[in-house]
């Protein structure tokens, strides 16, 4: 191939470039995995969320816990021993051997205890709820890395595909500056200038290289297998609402963290409440009935039942209860305060998530100028070269103002995504029920009905 059969070459091979380095996998099979499936599987699989799912069946025990206080307390005990006689009683000898023993139920039951256990199911309630709203905020996190990272590695791919396409046309490049030296058209600085060039070009692809490797290792951690056969990501722009005013309202009333906070409040508030039951007198009924045998001499038994009712009441504990209360009601002040900053972070949150998407937009269109408006450049330069009025070197800095105009729309179009996701989280809304991703939803209900009311065993409701 001569100089003037490369230079369409080129001239071909850039254009191709620049249309497949963002839709490098628009083409594969239909059994390519899409942003979609990628974030069921890091929902069903991820093992932080999983974790968690696991923290919060451990949590919804608390209200069984909680409501054993309504029941009662069945106990039941036995004993026997070994008795030797040896004396007299009352002039008559008494030499005999008995074995004492018997068993007996004990049955206690709390009549009156000051609302504690009422108080305590009600935290143990508002505990369940603040975690299941910090179990949403962590899938809205999970959801949004998985996506960040399907969208990293697509970026990531399509930089790769275009720096080592960038080398290819920097040979070619060189090449015809070669020839033209040697016929010469230009100097030994041409070359030298287009070496160097290519060199960095090269450079730039192990760079690029590592880079992509990190990605596909945050793909990994978040989805959870290798990437293989991406296909485009899609905004999720139908979720995001239509303005920022609109955003901060649906954010400040439906926004997990925020939810979390508040239910946290009324742990506090419940907490208060049970150390002030403490103070109120306490009443319960304790019933029991006992088989005795040999209790005196061999062969007598007997049974005896009670019923017993106690009150207590308290008089003064050392102020230990006290200080107990005026600690609790300083720990739901704060928490109150807490709720308050965490309003203020996800208004913060959500004006910086809206910020970066609008901004993402404007790149978008402001890169495809650029690289409209490079490609020509680049063609002008090439055509003013060939008749002497452009150096090597401009020909060469058209390139990679080419190059960089590319890799600048390829970022732009990876945040115009990233950012969808981000505005649809920093709202709250970014989960799988809510935007209906493919997959089995995991209800934290669910177990909390199985076990709230439980009266006995020790097996969890999966069967372990």
């Amino acid at each position: 191939m001569n100089v003037k059969e490369r230079k369409p070459a080129i001239r071909n091979g850039l254009r191709l470039v620049g249309v497949a380095a963002w839709a490098l996998v628009a083409a594969q099979p239909a059994l390519a995995e899409t942003l979609e499936s990628a974030l069921a599987r890091a929902y069903g699989a991820n093992p932080t969320l999983n974790s968690n799912r696991a923290s919060l069946r451990a949590t919804d025990e608390n209200v069984a816990q909680a409501k054993s206080g309504y029941r009662p307390t069945v106990s039941i005990s036995a004993d026997i021993g070994l008795s030797k006689t040896d004396g007299q009683v009352i002039g008559q000898a008494q030499n005999f051997v008995t074995r004492p023993g018997g068993a007996g139920l004990t049955v206690n039951q709390t009549l009156f205890n000051g609302f504690q256990t009422d108080n305590q199911t009600r935290r143990a309630e508002s505990g369940v709820l603040s975690a299941r709203e910090s179990l949403r905020a962590i899938e809205m996190n999970t959801l949004f890395n998985a996506a960040q990272a399907y969208m990293f590695v697509l970026s990531d791919t399509a930089t790769l595909e275009l720096q080592r396409n960038n080398v290819e046309v920097l040979e070619e490049q060189l090449r015809q500056t070669r020839d033209r030296f040697n016929v010469g058209e230009v100097t030994r600085t041409d070359v030298a200038q287009a070496e160097a060039r290519l060199a960095g070009a090269r450079s730039s692809v192990s760079s690029a290289e590592a880079t992509l490797r990190a990605s596909i290792g945050n793909y990994r951690r978040y989805i959870g297998v290798e990437p293989r056969q991406l296909a485009p990501g899609r905004p999720l722009d139908r979720f995001v609402p239509p303005n920022l005013d609109t955003s901060i309202a649906i954010g400040l009333k439906e926004h997990p963290q925020i939810l979390a906070a508040l239910h946290a409040v009324d742990v506090a508030a419940a907490q208060v409440r049970v150390y002030e039951g403490q103070l109120y007198p306490t009443a319960g009924l304790q019933g029991s009935v006992a088989q005795r045998y040999d209790t005196t001499f061999p062969g007598d038994n007997g049974v005896t039942a009670s019923i017993v009712g106690r009150l207590s009441i308290p008089l003064y504990e050392g102020g230990q209860t006290y200080s107990l209360i005026r600690q609790a009601k300083e720990t739901e002040g704060q928490r109150r305060l807490e709720a308050e900053d965490i309003r203020d972070q996800v208004r913060s949150g959500i004006v910086t998530a809206w910020g970066r998407l609008e901004a993402a937009k404007a790149q978008v269109l402001a890169s495809q100028a650029q690289v409209q408006a490079n490609e020509v450049a680049l063609n002008g330069v090439r055509e003013e070269a060939r008749v002497g009025q452009r150096t090597t070197l401009d020909v060469l800095n058209a390139q990679q103002e080419l190059l960089n105009a590319r890799v600048n729309l390829i970022l732009a179009q990876r945040d115009r995504v990233v950012f969808s996701y981000g505005v649809v989280q920093a709202v709250g809304r970014l989960t799988v029920r809510y935007t209906a991703i493919p997959v089995a939803y995991y209800s934290p209900k669910e177990h909390f009905d199985q076990v709230k009311d439980l009266w006995y065993g020790v097996r969890t409701p999966d069967g372990r």
